[in-house]
C-alpha cells in the first residue's frame, strides 16, 4: 500500500523528542470500521511495517491504547530509552497511536512503553507483531509476512471443493513433541525440519488434513499455546514466520489441508500482554465475572467492545490471509457463550436481558462466520463447543452461530465411557453406542479424539481399554473402526494411531520406537487401512452429516453387544455393511439381513493378522442367499472384539 504522509495540522503532537514522523496507513473509514467493529483487517494498518516515507526506510508504528497518557516506542534500536520515539495520538477518538520512526527495521526488537491512565509506568508487547522474541524473552520484532507462496492449485481446487460432500481425515498434533532432533532430543525442530518428516507421513497414512496445536506465540510453554500472548505472531519456538510458511506451502503442495487451532475465548496475564494493555481493562471486562475465567486463571476478551471484535477477526483474517490456513478449530467455544460457564450464584453474570448468554460473544462468532466464509471459498470454521446450544453449524441468517462444523463431545465421552468397560458389563450399556445416531445430524459434526483425552491422568488410548494386551489392541483397533465408519468427519491425535503407551508429554518426542513392535505396528497399519477406506468408498463421506448416508440393521442385540448398520453413498451399490462385535468371544453364525444376494467380501476386518489380530477372517467373502420376497442376508462369524465391513463384490 502506498505510503500517505499527513497533514501536519493532524499530528495532534508537536512537543516530542526523537526521530519521529507522523505518519498515518488509516483512512477515514478504515477508523470508521475499527471503531464499528468491522475492520477485519487490521493487521494491514496496525502494529509494525517496514516501509519507507519521502525516500526514507524505517518503520511505521500504530497501537490502540485510548486511555494511556502517553505511548512511546522503546528497542534495540534507542537502548530501550523511555524519553524518545514518542508516538502521535490521532484526533479522530479512536484511541489510535501513531508515528513513522526512521532507520528502524526488519529484525530490531522493540516494544511499547505506556503511561497509563493512572500514570503506571507500562512495557508492552506489540499486539499485532509478526514475530516475537523466543520465551523467556518478551519483546516484539519488526518482521513482515513476505512469502513466495507455490500453492496457487490447492488454493483454486480448494476454492471448489464440497467438504459437507468429501472426506476430512484430520491428524492433530503438536508441533514441539511430535518429532524431536534424534541427536539432540531436547532441541525443537524448525516447521522447516519437521515438513521434511511430516509430509512423508501424512501421506502414507493417508490423512487428508493436519491440525497444528496453536502456533501463535506464547510464554508458558505447559500451556500447550492455549494462553496466548502474540496473537498475529508465529512461536519462535518453532522458526520463523516464514518456516512455518514453508510448512503450510509443503502440505498444500502435497494436497494436505492445514487447520489451525485458534484460541479466541482468553488471554493470560502476563506483564507484557494485553491484560491491562493501558492502565485499562481494555481487551478484557472490567467486570471479572465477565473478564476471568476462573479455571484457566486467564482474562475473557470483553466481546461487547466494537474494536476489540476487530482485532479477533482481524486476527482470524489474518492466518487464512497471510498463512494460507485453510480452516480455523475455535477452542472452548462453549466457555465464550455463557457467563456461568465454571461459575455459580454471585460468581456468575448476566446479560442485559437477564439471561445467561454473552450476547457480545455470539455476535462476535457470528460475525466471525459471517467473515470468513464471506472471504475463503472451501475454508471452514471448527468449533469446540461442549454445550447443547442450539445451531452451531447452522447459517447466521437463520439463528445460527454460523459454524463450519462442531466436535461430537457427546460422542467422544459416551464412546470412550463404553469401551473402557469390561465387556460383560457392555450389554448394561449398549445404548452408548446407539445414542449419538438420534442427534447424529442436528449438526455438521466432527468425530474428535484429542490431546485432552490423553493427558492429565487419563491415560493413553490404549491403555484406556480392558483385557490383557491382545484384548486391548483389539478393542482399540475396533473403536477406530467404529469412528471411521460412524457419521461425520475424524480428528485423531498423534501417537494414537501406534497405540502410544504413555500419555502425551509435550517436552518430549512421541515414542516411534514403539513401531518396531508387532502390536503397534498393527495398530498404525489399522488407521492406515482405515483412512484409506474413509477416502475411497463414498458411503463412509459422501453423506458426512446427513440421515441419508446412515440406517440400524440391529441395534439391539445388547445381549451380545452386537452392532450392525449400513453406510450408503450415492448408488445403491456404494453401500457398506458393518458389523461391531464387541465382547472377547466369536459370534458364530451370525445372521446379517442385507439388500441383495451374491457374493460380499470383507473390505476390511480388524482381527486380520495385519492388524495383529487373531485371523479369523473370510478371504474368500461371503453369499447372501434368500430372495428379493423373503430378504438376503449373510451368515458369518463375527470375530472377538472386532470391527468387519462387508461390501457386495463387484459393485
Amino acid at each position: 500500500m502506498p505510503a500517505r504522509k499527513a497533514s501536519p495540522k493532524t499530528t495532534g503532537n508537536e512537543t516530542h523528542t526523537g526521530p519521529v514522523w507522523y505518519h498515518s496507513l488509516f483512512t477515514d473509514y478504515d477508523i470508521f470500521l475499527f471503531i464499528g467493529g468491522q475492520h477485519f483487517r487490521m493487521y494491514e494498518k496496525m502494529g509494525a511495517h517496514p516501509l519507507v516515507v519521502d525516500g526514507t526506510a524505517g518503520t511505521y508504528f500504530s497501537v490502540w491504547a485510548p486511555n494511556a497518557q502517553e505511548v512511546r516506542v522503546i528497542g534495540s534500536f534507542n537502548s530501550w530509552s523511555r524519553a524518545d520515539h514518542l508516538l502521535f495520538k490521532r484526533l479522530d477518538g479512536s484511541g489510535i497511536w501513531e508515528g513513522f520512526i526512521p532507520a528502524v527495521g526488519k529484525g530490531d526488537v522493540y516494544k511499547y512503553f505506556i503511561r497509563g491512565f493512572h500514570g503506571q509506568e507500562i512495557e508492552k508487547g506489540d499486539p499485532y507483531a509478526r514475530r516475537w522474541e523466543t520465551p523467556p524473552g518478551t519483546a516484539s520484532i519488526v518482521w513482515d509476512t513476505d512469502f513466495k507462496w507455490t500453492d496457487k492449485r490447492w488454493l483454486t481446487k480448494r476454492a471448489k471443493s464440497d467438504v459437507f460432500h468429501a472426506p476430512m481425515s484430520v491428524y492433530e498434533i503438536h508441533l514441539g513433541s511430535w518429532r524431536r532432533d534424534p541427536s539432540n532430543p531436547k532441541r525443537i525442530l524448525t516447521c522447516r525440519e519437521t515438513a521434511a518428516a511430516l509430509i512423508p507421513y501424512l501421506l502414507d497414512m493417508n490423512f487428508t488434513h493436519v491440525e497444528l496445536m496453536p502456533v501463535m506465540e506464547f510464554p508458558y510453554n505447559p500451556s500447550w499455546g492455549y494462553q496466548i500472548t502474540g496473537y498475529f505472531g508465529a512461536s519462535s519456538r518453532y522458526g520463523t514466520p516464514q518456516d512455518l510458511m514453508y510448512l503450510i506451502d509443503e502440505l498444500h503442495k502435497h494436497n494436505i489441508g492445514v487447520i489451525l487451532d485458534w484460541v479466541p475465548s482468553h488471554f493470560p496475564g502476563d506483564a507484557h500482554g494485553l491484560y491491562e494493555f493501558d492502565g485499562t481493562h481494555l481487551y478484557e471486562h472490567a467486570d471479572m465475572r465477565k473478564g476471568f475465567h476462573p479455571d484457566w486463571k486467564s482474562y475473557i476478551f470483553n466481546y461487547d467492545r466494537n474494536e476489540v471484535r476487530s482485532f479477533l477477526i482481524s486476527n482470524a483474517m489474518f492466518w487464512l490471509d497471510r498463512y494460507h490456513a485453510d480452516g480455523l478449530r475455535v477452542d472452548a467455544v462453549a466457555s465464550m457463550l455463557y457467563y456461568d460457564f465454571s461459575r455459580s450464584g454471585d460468581d456468575a453474570a448476566f446479560n442485559d436481558r437477564g439471561g445467561r448468554e454473552n450476547l457480545g460473544a455470539i455476535q462476535f462468532l457470528q460475525d466471525l462466520n459471517i467473515a470468513v466464509y464471506g472471504n475463503f471459498k472451501g475454508v471452514h470454521t471448527i468449533a469446540e463447543e461442549s454445550s447443547t446450544y442450539p445451531g452451531v453449524t447452522h447459517p447466521v441468517h437463520a439463528g445460527g452461530l454460523g459454524f463450519g462444523m462442531k466436535w461430537m463431545m457427546g460422542w467422544m465421552n459416551d464412546t470412550l465411557a463404553y469401551f473402557k468397560l469390561d465387556p460383560i458389563a457392555r450389554k448394561h450399556q449398549h445404548h452408548r453406542l446407539t445414542f449419538s445416531i438420534t442427534y447424529a445430524f442436528t449438526e455438521n459434526f466432527m468425530l474428535p479424539l484429542s490431546h485432552d483425552e490423553v493427558v492429565h491422568g487419563k491415560s493413553p488410548m490404549i491403555y484406556k481399554m480392558p483385557g490383557d494386551e491382545w484384548q486391548k489392541f483389539a478393542n482399540l483397533r475396533a473403536l477406530y473402526g467404529y469412528m471411521f465408519t460412524h457419521p461425520g468427519t475424524k480428528l485423531l491425535f498423534m501417537g494414537d494411531e501406534f497405540a502410544q503407551t504413555n500419555e502425551w508429554r509435550f517436552r518430549e518426542s512421541l515414542d516411534w520406537h514403539l513401531l518396531s513392535f508387532e502390536p503397534h505396528k498393527g495398530m498404525q497399519e489399522t488407521v492406515r487401512k482405515l483412512n484409506e477406506l474413509y477416502r475411497s468408498e463414498s458411503a463412509l463421506h459422501h453423506f458426512n452429516f446427513s440421515y441419508e448416508g446412515f440406517e440400524w440393521i440391529d441395534a439391539d442385540n445388547a445381549d451380545e453387544s452386537v452392532y450392525l448398520y449400513k453406510r450408503k453413498g450415492k448408488r445403491e451399490p456404494d453401500t457398506l455393511i458393518i458389523a461391531l462385535n464387541l465382547t472377547p468371544v466369536v459370534r458364530y453364525g451370525c445372521n446379517i439381513p442385507v439388500h441383495a444376494g451374491g457374493r460380499w467380501i470383507e473390505l476390511f476386518n480388524s482381527d486380520d493378522r495385519t492388524y495383529f489380530g487373531s485371523g479369523y477372517v473370510n478371504p474368500d467373502g461371503v453369499t447372501a442367499t434368500g430372495s428379493k420376497q423373503s430378504g438376503f442376508s449373510l451368515k458369518t462369524d463375527l470375530p472377538a472384539l472386532s470391527m468387519v465391513i462387508f461390501k457386495r463384490k463387484g459393485r
